[in-house]
């Protein structure tokens, strides 16, 4: 017997957020900087001059609200 299980639209947009924080991140680490540093600038200013636009990163982590990837991140601590 195979069950169905349910997903909900936001464990989607959960794990594209995730996967597009450490995309950012490999992008920053690329162009050499620091990127704990770089994206905790950001979140906390909210100033995309933190993010390079190397590879279009800023584009990326500027997709979403910053309120929406702190929520991801602490949502990932607490599990």
């Amino acid at each position: 017997m195979m069950l169905t299980k349910k997903y909900q639209v936001s464990d989607f947009q959960d794990e594209i957020i995730i996967q597009l924080i450490k995309d950012v991140s490999n992008l920053l680490e690329e162009k050499g900087y620091d990127s704990v540093k770089q994206l905790v600038g950001y979140l906390i200013s909210g100033d995309p001059g933190y993010i390079t636009s190397y590879k279009g990163a800023r584009n990326l982590i500027t997709k979403y609200e910053r309120d929406k990837v702190l929520g991801v991140l602490v949502k990932q601590i607490l599990k």
